[in-house]
């Protein structure tokens, strides 16, 4: 059998900083002057669009609610309008700056349904590219992301900025 290194893994699996009291939703949603060191790309009346600090590609957004609410069906008419409108954003700036071939978009609602961070409802938009699921995530458990976070939310502040140009 052979093996596939990736040390730089263990940062995140061993730090014990990485885990956090209480919701760490919650914290990103009440710090509104932290928001480039959170990556938090725009923010709208009960939500907030983030880039996901452990993405499946580049480009990884999660749009998330303000409040602690479990699933779509927990939503107030306003929310699930304000959901559906910062998730078209997002995905029209994802276009903008990177051209995607197609763009997964979904929540995992529960643990068992793949959610990390449970109770917090928050839908993710994932980039794809013809060819991009190689044998890295199949065999190695590992993604390969191309472009540092840092990079990434410059890309998509401008592709939402340029959207503003437009509306």
């Amino acid at each position: 059998m052979k093996r596939l290194y990736a040390p730089w893994r263990s940062a995140y699996l061993m730090d014990e900083s990485t885990r956090e009291d209480g919701c760490l939703f919650c914290r990103i949603a009440a710090e509104a002057d932290a928001d480039g060191e959170n990556f938090v790309l725009e923010r709208g009346r009960g939500w907030y669009t983030i880039i996901n600090r452990y993405p499946y590609t580049t480009g990884h957004i999660m749009v998330v609610c303000d409040r602690h609410v479990e699933g779509l069906s927990d939503l107030t008419v306003d929310e699930a309008a304000e959901l559906m409108r910062l998730s078209g954003r997002a995905e029209r700036a994802l276009r903008a700056a990177y051209g995607p071939d197609g763009i997964n978009v979904g929540a995992n609602l529960g643990r068992s349904a793949g959610a990390g961070i449970v109770g917090h409802l928050h839908l993710h938009l994932v980039p794809r590219w013809h060819g991009d699921t190689n044998f890295m995530s199949a065999v190695g458990e590992t993604r390969v992301v191309s472009e540092d976070l840092g990079e990434s939310y410059r890309r998509l502040l401008e592709a939402l900025g340029a959207l503003d140009q437009g509306d």
